[in-house]
């Protein structure tokens, strides 16, 4: 099977250390991000991956050159302009059948072989790795009739939950052509595309460990918790 791992993004909310190492580089204990998510993507099974590089490209090619010491296949799809997080798909040649796509600078011990499974039984076109999210809004929030400045309800500092995208996906190769080429597209356009069209799309809930390291919070937090857990990361 094959994978395409989004790593092109210049990682602003990390700034200032992706001023000079890539986002997908960055350390998590004392491995690469990447380093960490290529190796579970071989023990799956993925034998393919395609990394779709912007942002100090020659950086990420240095380092990670061919994937053979991570047992894999790796090429690299360059953008010369930004094309967003489903933009790089239109460019990348070979994906004729079902295929991973996964952002760079993620930590998790999602099963991806399960993922997999899930989506080819439910013969989706996409499939979106979610997880559940609760955000506290540290502020008291009014609530206002429609079209009026009548106070209708107040609440103090409310949780809110999401199902979000885990920045993880399973697509079946129809889904290209719903992205344009040479165009800046990003995923939640091409998921409405796609629902649209009547296109099945699913998500798999997943309620164990994952970050997005993106965001400093978690990048910070996800170091912390590798030292503890390094062995289930990194099957040691």
């Amino acid at each position: 099977m094959r994978a395409v791992v989004l790593a092109g993004g210049k990682g602003t909310r990390l700034a200032p250390y992706t001023h000079i190492l890539p986002k997908p580089m960055m350390p998590i204990g004392d491995r690469a991000i990447l380093e960490i998510l290529l190796g579970q993507m071989s023990r799956a099974g993925i034998r393919e991956v395609t990394l779709a590089v912007g942002h100090l490209a020659s950086l990420m090619q240095s380092y990670f050159g061919d994937g053979s010491r991570y047992k894999l296949k790796v090429d690299y799809a360059y953008e010369e302009k930004p094309l967003g997080t489903a933009g790089p798909l239109a460019f990348i040649q070979g994906l004729s059948d079902t295929f991973l796509v996964s952002n760079g600078d993620i930590l998790t011990l999602l099963d991806l072989n399960r993922l997999i499974s899930f989506h080819k039984e439910q013969k989706a076109v996409c499939t979106i790795a979610s997880h559940k999210r609760t955000h506290q809004i540290n502020l008291g929030v009014i609530e206002n009739e429609e079209n009026s400045n009548r106070v209708s309800g107040y609440i103090e500092k409310p949780k809110m939950n999401f199902l979000v995208s885990m920045g993880i996906y399973v697509f079946e190769p129809e889904v290209l052509k719903y992205i344009p080429k040479g165009e800046y597209f990003d995923f939640p356009t091409l998921v409405n595309a796609l629902l649209d069209a009547n296109e099945s799309v699913m998500c798999f809930p997943y309620d164990g460990y994952w970050r997005d390291l993106g965001n400093q919070d978690d990048y910070l937090a996800a170091n912390e918790d590798f030292e503890s857990m390094r062995s289930q990361f990194l099957m040691e």
